[in-house]
C-alpha cells in the first residue's frame, strides 16, 4: 500500500482467474498487504518471491535488486558496465548484451570481481560483443577457464584463438561430448582445445 493505492505484485493472475470465474465482477480476495516501505524496500521484496505459481525471471529478480541497492547486486550491475556490458533483462539480444543472467551473476560471485571482469573482457573482444558470444555454455566456459588458468594462460592467445573460431563452437561441440565429461566442464573442455590448438608451445594441461 503506498500513495493511497494497493499494488499486487505477487498473484495479479490469480486475482483475475478468481474475477473471471465470478462471472466477471468484482469478488474478495484475501490478501497479505505491506505497508509504510519505500521504492527500494519494496524492490528487495519483489526479488524475494518464491515463484510457487510463476518463478521470478533472473532479469526480473536483479533488476529489481539493484533498483532496491541490494550491494552484490549493484556491484555486479557496475562491474559489466566497467567493461563496458548491459544486462539484457528482457532477452532483447543485441551487441555486449548478456542474457544468460544467473549463469554471469553466480560466476560473478564464484570467482570474484577482477578475474569476472577479465573473463568476459575477452569474450566481448574475441567475437566483439556479438550476442552468441554471452550464450550460457560461453560464459561458463571462460569463467571457469580464467579462474583454473589465471596464472598460466595468455589473455591475448585465448582473444586470437576464439577469434578464429565461430561463437556457437563451445556449445556445438560440448553438446557433441559423452558421459565422460558433465555440466559446465565439457564446455571448458573445449574453451582448452580451442586455446591449446596445435601448438606444444603454449599447450595447458587438463586440470579437472
Amino acid at each position: 500500500f503506498r500513495d493511497g493505492r494497493y499494488f499486487v505484485f505477487d498473484g495479479q493472475h490469480t486475482i483475475i482467474a478468481r474475477k473471471i470465474l465470478n462471472g466477471n465482477q468484482d469478488v474478495l480476495v484475501k490478501c497479505k498487504v505491506y505497508y509504510g516501505m519505500n521504492e527500494e524496500e519494496e524492490s528487495l521484496l519483489f526479488a524475494q518471491q518464491t515463484g510457487v505459481s510463476a518463478p521470478l525471471s533472473a532479469g526480473a529478480r536483479i533488476r529489481a535488486e539493484i533498483f532496491g541497492n541490494d550491494p552484490i547486486a549493484v556491484a555486479f550491475y557496475d562491474a559489466n558496465n566497467a567493461i563496458g556490458l548491459q544486462l539484457d533483462y528482457d532477452q532483447e539480444r543485441g551487441l555486449d548484451r548478456i542474457g544468460c543472467i544467473k549463469t554471469a551473476f553466480d560466476a560473478y560471485k564464484r570467482i570474484g570481481e577482477e578475474r569476472y571482469k577479465e573473463a568476459m573482457t575477452i569474450l566481448k573482444t574475441a567475437w566483439d560483443g556479438e550476442p552468441d558470444s554471452f550464450r550460457t555454455e560461453n560464459v561458463l566456459a571462460i569463467t571457469y577457464f580464467v579462474d583454473l588458468y589465471h596464472d598460466q594462460y595468455c589473455p591475448q592467445r585465448l582473444v586470437t584463438q576464439l577469434h578464429r573460431s565461430d561463437p556457437l563452437t563451445i556449445y556445438r561441440e560440448g553438446r557433441a561430448i559423452g558421459v565422460n565429461l558433465a555440466g559446465y566442464k565439457k564446455y571448458l573442455f573445449q574453451l582448452l582445445c580451442i586455446y591449446n590448438g596445435n601448438s606444444k608451445k603454449y599447450s595447458l594441461p587438463m586440470k579437472f
